[in-house]
């Protein structure tokens, strides 16, 4: 009988434990589902817009921006509208850093109408590590962003 009543003393708290780790696990698996759900929306809306040259957009600056990778593998920046067509780049400058970390090629850019062109050739390789700064003008923070371009694509 000690041995039933040892069972029933460890199994009420072993069942609430396990019934509060069930409902903490489905509230926050739900607000993730939600939180995800929410950003896939975005992210795939974002996704599917293609720049004026048929480059990436780059939304996580304002104004967006796209990169595109020309035929003798120089960057292209341009400004985007928010209806996705070239604008002026107004004040801002563009300097990016890719490849390998130990051989870095850092690329300085030029205007070339309303986009900016690297002067340098991308790196060897079909993905490429690119860091990519834009100054916005005097006393504005800059916009840093970081990226794998993949050429095989």
């Amino acid at each position: 009988m000690t041995t039933l009543q040892n069972s029933q003393k460890h199994s009420i708290p072993r069942g609430l434990a396990t019934l509060c780790i069930a409902l903490l696990f489905q509230t926050t698996v739900a607000r993730s589902d939600d939180h995800k759900h929410h950003d896939h929306h975005k992210h795939h809306h974002h996704a599917s817009m293609v720049g004026p040259n048929g480059g990436k957009v780059i939304h996580e600056v304002h104004p967006h921006i796209e990169v595109f990778v020309t035929k003798d593998r120089k960057l292209q920046i341009t400004f985007l509208s928010e209806a996705g067509k070239a604008i002026s780049p107004g004040k801002h400058t563009v300097k990016a850093i890719c490849g390998k970390r130990t051989s870095p090629t850092r690329m300085r850019f030029a205007r070339k109408g309303q986009s900016f062109l690297s002067g340098q050739s991308l790196p060897n390789g079909k993905k490429i590590p690119t860091v990519i700064h834009i100054e916005r003008g005097a006393g504005k923070k800059p916009s840093i962003i970081r990226l794998n371009l993949d050429l095989e694509k």
